[in-house]
């Protein structure tokens, strides 16, 4: 059982009552541009683990004000050309104008990228707040509407379901979330959470302002839980009562955090899965081991047991 910050009661299946897989269950995976050799090494390693399980996309990040721009190209290219994934590339409106943004948009078209996830991005650090290119996209709105009036991509976006930290409200939030989709956008995949009704809120409030593209619950895997909380901290994604008793102590031990990480990440994707929610997005912060576990007890094993399993009986 499952006692949400607002008191909702959420109570899937038993472990071994659950289907496995979850019937229609699709994933989604978030990767970074790695930075330096060892980096790199790492990432793909962990690229070709996850690739086993078959995700519907991926997805690679775009550094702040553009920084990783040809690296971002050329991860999504080789996750698409070695590891046969459906590859998506982030493209953001900062620090650079309507000519320089579209540039990037034809030279994946040139490349055969057909899936952009289109932000307005953050300034780079210490440059202070966002304030757009004067010749550029002020906001994602802006880009969504020029990327889709080219006709060559499937675009997604992002959603808050706790709200923006710039939002003037969280219903001048949501109308700006309905105004990228109405302006061409496939999906939205939301900034991460940890207590599963905040979600499913956010998803009853979404229908009732009218939006029926569909919305992916994005989740983080805890690496360090000291550190999600200042990054949390920053970003305003809220950190419950309850997770703070969860984690007390287990900084002081590697093996019992990453046991309570897997738990945690595992049982968030339960909990949505059992309501209702067909597509997971998983940050993998270019690591495999927690999204592996969230995985396999929602069913989903990599494609070469699958098949083991299919030939045995």
């Amino acid at each position: 059982m499952t006692v949400t910050t607002d008191g909702r009661v959420l109570t899937p299946q038993a472990l071994w009552d659950a289907p496995a897989p979850v019937p229609g269950l699709k994933i989604s995976l978030e990767f970074f541009p790695p930075r330096g050799a060892q980096a790199e090494a790492r990432l793909w390693e962990n690229v070709a683990r996850l690739a086993a399980y078959a995700p519907d996309f991926v997805s690679v990040t775009y550094g702040a004000g553009g920084s990783t721009r040809d690296k971002t190209r050329d991860t999504v290219l080789r996750m698409r050309r070695d590891y046969g994934l459906a590859a998506a590339a982030h493209l953001t409106c900062v620090d650079a104008s309507r000519a320089d943004v579209m540039a990037v948009a034809e030279g994946y078209i040139a490349d055969g990228i057909d899936h952009v996830v289109a932000l307005r991005g953050d300034p780079p650090q210490g440059a202070g707040p966002y304030v757009p290119h004067p010749d550029g996209f002020p906001f994602a709105v802006d880009l969504v509407r020029a990327l889709a009036d080219l006709g060559r991509f499937e675009i997604s976006v992002a959603a808050y379901p706790e709200v923006h930290p710039q939002a003037q409200s969280a219903g001048a939030d949501l109308d700006n979330l309905k105004a990228k989709l109405d302006a061409g956008a496939t999906r939205a995949i939301t900034q991460y959470f940890f207590d599963p009704a905040v979600f499913l809120r956010f998803r009853d409030r979404a229908a009732a302002a009218g939006i029926t593209r569909p919305i992916l619950p994005g989740l983080m895997p805890v690496l360090g839980f000291q550190q999600i909380k200042r990054f949390s901290a920053a970003c305003g994604a809220g950190i419950p009562d309850w997770m703070e008793r969860l984690y007390d102590g287990a900084d002081a031990d590697e093996a019992t955090h990453q046991a309570v990480s897997a738990m945690l990440l595992a049982e968030q994707a339960r909990v949505l899965a059992a309501e209702g929610c067909a597509d997971l997005h998983f940050y993998t912060l270019n690591k495999a081991e927690l999204t592996i576990s969230a995985c396999h007890l929602l069913g989903i094993r990599p494609r070469a047991e699958v098949a083991a399993a299919r030939a045995a009986g």
